[in-house]
């Protein structure tokens, strides 16, 4: 039996979400069309909208559908980086914590390549939370010329809290509007739009229960945002592309039932966090815990830890071979593993950082997930030690 800790990855998809995706897959229309299948199409559509923005604490005309987080984050920084030039302010500043998810620190690299952007990473401490005073200071330094703030809810390596409120306020004093990745956020913490004051929200399906390819943009009503894709003008005419009736259905379901749950879910799975990494340090001498150590300044369900003398990659190998699936803490591009900008952000050289291992837990995670670490992780690391050992040994390893 496998015993899987990689829902910060993927999360199993809640049983009303599947249900309510294959009653909606036997029914054909397009939303966009006039006829009645259409309009009843439509009338799903629009029921899930409100149905999100109940759950998180927006309007319905602030959720913006896409296909998942990727595509949001690319709309919100290049959208709201194109949609405030004008002739007569070039704000051509963006300003981004230095650990955000590569879907939105690749998109800020791609608007430097290529649009001109300037980026200013904002540092963060040892357990990942940005530097506000260098952050202040960032924005305090011509803010006219500063197009947005892109500054996560929370991090997907080391579930690390960021202070969100902070965050808005300093860039609200300069009419800065502020991005915030909540990908991993929502039906793990307390997570309301309206009331964070961000102008724009990332949220996706497959990590709470929903669907893969569905997700939305919480976009506050009045932004300057240029669209990414351009077609039939659908969803507020920034996010053209039909959309996937199905999907929104059942990922608004597993939206309203993630946070629902939340408030008796969220202590349960810390509970089990908190056995497991207990349990990993009296087995392996030596395991680091990464992030912040208080529990009201992480995610409950994220256990990130550094091994010493170990490879990330041959350690989830070895799990994985025991039944035990996780995740490493480094990102892997083109199929080559580099060390986590996450874990040098937060002080870490490249020798700690290749290490890292990641587990995390979600709403099917049990104790019988959590021993099954325990019992293999003693062995597992022991016999990646020792790989690593022979092979500096005999200078295969830099």
């Amino acid at each position: 039996m496998t015993a899987y800790l990689d829902h910060a990855a993927t999360t199993p998809m809640l049983p009303a979400s599947v249900e309510t995706l294959t009653c909606h897959l036997h029914r054909t229309a397009n939303a966009s069309s006039l006829h009645t299948s259409g309009r009843r199409a439509r009338r799903v559509v629009e029921e899930s909208r409100e149905q999100v923005a109940a759950a998180l604490g927006a309007g319905p005309n602030d959720v913006v559908f896409t296909s998942g987080g990727t595509e949001a984050d690319n709309l919100a920084v290049k959208g709201l980086f194109w949609g405030r030039q004008d002739d007569a302010t070039r704000r051509h500043r963006i300003v981004a914590s230095a650990v955000e998810h590569h879907a939105v620190s690749d998109s800020v690299e791609w608007l430097v390549q290529h649009e001109g952007a300037e980026v200013e990473w904002v540092p963060v401490d040892g357990a990942g939370r940005i530097d506000l005073d260098a952050y202040r200071d960032i924005l305090d330094r011509d803010p006219d010329s500063i197009a947005l703030v892109s500054v996560m809810w929370a991090n997907n390596e080391v579930g690390t809290l960021q202070p969100i409120d902070e965050v808005v306020a300093a860039a609200k004093q300069h009419g800065i509007p502020v991005h915030s990745d909540a990908v991993q956020a929502v039906g793990s913490v307390p997570v309301d739009f309206g009331d964070s004051g961000v102008d724009a929200m990332t949220i996706t399906g497959h990590k709470l229960g929903g669907p893969y390819g569905a997700g939305a943009l919480l976009l506050r009503r009045g932004l300057d945002l240029a669209p990414v894709l351009h077609g039939g003008g659908q969803e507020r005419g920034v996010r053209s592309g039909t959309l996937d009736t199905p999907a929104i259905a059942a990922f608004a379901v597993a939206v309203d039932t993630a946070v629902a749950a939340r408030p008796s879910q969220a202590p349960r799975i810390a509970s089990l966090r908190e056995e497991l990494v207990a349990g990993v340090q009296a087995r392996v001498p030596g395991a680091v815990v990464s992030g912040d150590p208080d529990p009201a300044g992480r995610l409950p369900g994220i256990a990130h830890f550094t091994f010493t003398d170990c490879e990330g990659d041959s350690l989830l190998y070895l799990l994985d071979a025991r039944g035990v699936e996780c995740s490493t803490g480094s990102a892997c591009q083109a199929g080559v593993p580099q060390p986590s900008h996450v874990l040098r952000a937060m002080g870490m050289d490249d020798t700690q950082s290749r290490g890292a291992l990641r587990f995390s837990l979600g709403h099917t995670s049990t104790k019988t997930d959590v021993d099954a670490v325990l019992e293999a992780i003693g062995p597992a690391v022991e016999r990646a030690r020792n790989a690593g050992l022979a092979s500096r040994a005999h200078g295969f390893v830099a």
